[in-house]
């Protein structure tokens, strides 16, 4: 029995040591995988915090575009509205000019625009009753002082009989002609062309 038991403790034993060596293989082995799936996951995560970073940088930037143009067309709306409001102070100042200074500046508008000397003049209906007969007449003396002594003095502008709807300034009508001097008009037609040299002022 003695040689039976030996014999079959050795072959215990040598199973045993099988079994041990095939557990310890498969725990390398799984420890392998494991450390395999662990530096893939580690691989993958690093790339996909990559891609995250780099999204939202992306992102960032495009906010950051949108936020410098929408930046841009804000300003750019404040800076056209500065330069309207500084046309509506033109037109505001020549509307308060004192009274000689204005009647001045319609007769100096007549004469300029006239093309006859036989034009009616129409104001509005505030300036014709304030100013109409005094900016005529000083209109006809500056025509008269320009065409000389000896010039034909018969033919002179007139002080229209209507009015026309606008805030100061003038229109000559010489039969179906008619040329338009009222500040809005005169102001528009500047505009165009001074908007940039008043916006080189407003904002050096």
């Amino acid at each position: 029995m003695n040689g039976i038991e030996k014999i079959t403790g050795q072959i215990g034993a040598d199973v045993q040591k099988e079994i041990d060596a095939a557990l310890d293989q498969a725990r390398a082995q799984a420890k392998e995988i494991e450390a395999r799936y662990e530096s893939q996951a580690q691989t993958q995560g690093e790339a996909l915090r990559r891609k995250g970073e780099q999204d939202a940088a992306l992102r960032r930037e495009r906010l950051v575009d949108v936020a410098r143009l929408e930046a841009r067309k804000t300003l750019l709306a404040a800076k056209q509205d500065l330069v309207g409001q500084a046309f509506d102070l033109a037109l505001k100042k020549l509307l308060e000019l004192p009274d000689q200074e204005y009647i001045a500046l319609l007769a100096k508008l007549a004469v300029a625009a006239s093309r006859t000397g036989r034009e009616q003049v129409i104001f509005s209906q505030k300036d014709r009753s304030r100013y109409g007969k005094q900016a005529v007449t000083m209109a006809n003396d500056m025509l008269a002082k320009q065409a000389g002594p000896h010039a034909d003095h018969t033919s002179m502008l007139t002080l229209a009989g209507e009015s026309r709807p606008m805030a100061g300034g003038l229109i000559l009508r010489d039969g179906r002609v008619e040329t338009n001097c009222s500040f809005e008009v005169l102001i528009h037609l500047q505009r165009d062309a001074l908007s940039a040299e008043v916006a080189r002022v407003l904002f050096p």
